[in-house]
């Protein structure tokens, strides 16, 4: 391998991982299992998945990275909630919201500053979000609750900001141990176990509904992390932020080809304003640290 066609294939890897983390929405909805039994099981088999292509999950299982693992719990489950009630795109948007999070707790949590310039992106992903509040959306097949949905996926935004924040505190560890990935596979053990007795017993399923979970385990979470992993270590971190943003583009794709949702007026514009101060301040951070 030449060093020159190393970055190519990391970032091959990085938009693979983002295409396969945007068919979480759409095979969720394919399933007519419980929310539960999909968060539960989903987050099982991708503890094996993890364990087999990431050795290194196996190592640093301390105190922090459970801490952490806490969070990554609450975002599994409450993505599947979110997305058995509303539809895909509001799900994915809200959870992209996690920025919002980050710049308003991490002065708290970290001691991380907030500028003025800071302040207009939290006005304006905070506006974003208010935009899935925003008018009655009609219940469907596969969105039978929006409202109760996108609240639903207001908390797993907040998750996520949470998992950022937790990822970074253990980014400034002195110990390797507290790694990223192992705080990925506690957090999907954990996932596992608090919606374990909401999800028993299976009383009706199919085969297609298995292929499903295991699709989602091994490969919509397992294989996405092993692939970002490996994509990460030579690609600006800019650029891996920015072609993450993938996701939630190809959602909503995905759950309108397999299921017809569409996306509401009110969903675009706010996820468009979500996406693009996301982008802008990815960028904008990215420029204060060059100079």
């Amino acid at each position: 391998m030449t060093p020159s066609a190393s970055p190519s294939r990391d970032r091959a890897m990085i938009l693979a991982a983002a295409v396969l983390f945007s068919t979480g929405g759409a095979a969720v909805k394919a399933t007519s299992m419980t929310a539960w039994q999909v968060a539960s099981f989903r987050s099982a088999i991708a503890v094996i998945a993890i364990l087999i292509l990431l050795p290194a999950a196996r190592h640093g299982w301390n105190r922090r990275t459970w801490l952490v693992s806490l969070a990554y719990a609450s975002t599994m489950i409450s993505f599947v909630l979110a997305n058995k009630l509303t539809t895909a795109a509001n799900a994915i948007f809200l959870q992209t919201a996690a920025p919002l999070w980050v710049l308003l707790l991490g002065p708290k949590l970290l001691g991380e500053r907030t500028d003025r310039r800071q302040l207009v992106f939290i006005v304006l992903m905070a506006c974003g979000m208010v935009f899935f509040f925003v008018g009655a959306q009609p219940a469907s097949g596969t969105a039978p609750n929006p409202t109760a949905g996108n609240l639903v996926g207001a908390i797993c935004g907040l998750s996520y900001g949470l998992l950022i924040l937790g990822l970074r505190w253990l980014g400034r560890g002195t110990d390797n141990s507290g790694s990223a990935i192992a705080a990925v596979c506690c957090g999907n053990l954990v996932a596992a176990c608090v919606a374990l007795p909401m999800a028993l017993p299976v009383e009706s399923s199919t085969p297609i509904d298995w292929t499903v979970v295991v699709f989602l385990g091994m490969f919509q979470v397992g294989l996405a992390y092993a692939l970002l992993v490996r994509g990460v270590s030579r690609v600006p971190a800019v650029e891996v932020s920015l072609i993450l943003l993938a996701e939630p583009v190809l959602s909503p794709l995905w759950a309108w080809l397999a299921h017809g949702e569409t996306l509401t007026t009110w969903t675009m514009v706010g996820g468009a304003i979500i996406l693009g101060a996301t982008i802008v301040m990815t960028l904008t951070r990215a420029g204060k640290r060059q100079h």
